[in-house]
């Protein structure tokens, strides 16, 4: 039997609409029926050879939400017909320091990326170890479910990580792919949430994500506002932005924390004082393991947060990419295969 495949066949090559035989899981891993898969700005990692090692061709994919088709020998707790995503983390060792510890997203030996280690969600069917499933609740469509399954996690994990606790001012810089998920979560944990953006047309966005306040960067002073709010216990930056983000440390409040999510290519430059001075910090947060993405899931089906998504089907996921990339889309673009 044949399926559709979206691939890649060398760095920085068009994307290609196959056909391929439908593979077979080997031990320990699953076939997955692929209802939807979210196209994440880390996927230019695959199409544009970016990350070390890839190997061609490659179907891109980290944002991948479907249904269980064929279990591989030795996998237990998992069927057929179970609703599954798989995100960033897509496997581990199980033997390293980091994977002892439960850390498995940061595994030292064998961490590994759906799309880039192995083919993704741009095709009909993959497979996945087993590790790396998430279960999808009743009532969270495949589209729904896909975001959450990088951009999500990326989001809810590190501020539910970040030791705030409920009632603290937590900000969110930008309202984008992150961003307009940051919001939503900040507020359903209960934070008093800011929505930090350019210009005051976003605010209305802000406000109906959830966010209690609004700052315009392009008009005001972040650092000013955030301490007038009393001081941000966290700045959530999801922008790639570095001077954008250097201007939220000085609203950060006493022990306030500023967790990185975007990728700005420019050091941050920050003077250390502010940090010394009001034991401030600095920090990165790598999206979360199978089990983080899974009490994701939950959570959003629980609470009501959910992507805002602009639909594209697989055979034109090359267009989807280009929306994408350009920056337009409102805010995720996702994939959508078989009978989605």
């Amino acid at each position: 039997m044949k399926m559709r495949v979206v691939q890649v066949r060398h760095a920085s090559g068009p994307f290609e609409l196959m056909e391929r035989d439908i593979p077979e899981p080997g031990p320990g891993s699953v076939r997955i029926r692929v209802h939807a898969c979210g196209i994440c700005h880390s996927d230019s990692l695959t199409k544009e050879g970016l990350f070390p090692g890839i190997e061609y061709p490659r179907a891109p994919g980290h944002e991948v939400a479907g249904v269980i088709d064929a279990v591989g020998a030795g996998v237990v707790g998992w069927k057929a017909g179970e609703r599954v995503g798989v995100g960033w983390h897509g496997g581990h060792c199980g033997y390293c320091d980091r994977c002892r510890r439960g850390d498995f997203v940061l595994c030292q030996v064998a961490g590994r990326v759906p799309g880039i280690a192995y083919d993704g969600g741009y095709e009909d069917y993959m497979v996945a170890p087993a590790g790396t499933l998430a279960r999808i609740p009743e009532g969270l469509a495949p589209t729904d479910a896909a975001p959450l399954m990088c951009a999500g996690v990326t989001t809810f994990n590190p501020l539910r990580n970040s030791g705030a606790q409920p009632g603290k001012l937590v900000a969110v810089l930008g309202l984008g792919g992150l961003g307009h998920l940051g919001v939503q979560f900040a507020a359903k944990m209960g934070f008093e949430t800011v929505g930090v953006a350019r210009g005051k047309e976003k605010e209305p966005l802000a406000r109906e994500l959830g966010a209690h306040h609004y700052i315009d960067s392009l008009s005001q002073d972040v650092a000013a506002e955030l301490t007038r709010l009393g001081g941000a216990a966290v700045v959530l930056a999801t922008v790639t932005n570095a001077p954008a983000m250097v201007a939220a440390v000085g609203g950060l409040g006493i022990g306030g924390k500023l967790i990185v999510l975007g990728a700005p290519h420019d050091a941050l430059q920050v003077a250390p004082f502010p940090l010394i001075g009001g034991r401030r910090s600095i920090v990165g947060w790598p999206s979360g393991s199978s089990i983080d993405s899974q009490d994701t899931l939950a959570f959003s089906a629980l609470t009501g947060v959910r992507s805002m998504n602009e639909i594209v089907p697989l055979e034109r996921a090359s267009d989807g990419y280009e929306r994408m990339m350009s920056g337009n889309a409102r805010f995720r673009v996702v994939l959508t295969a078989g009978d989605s």
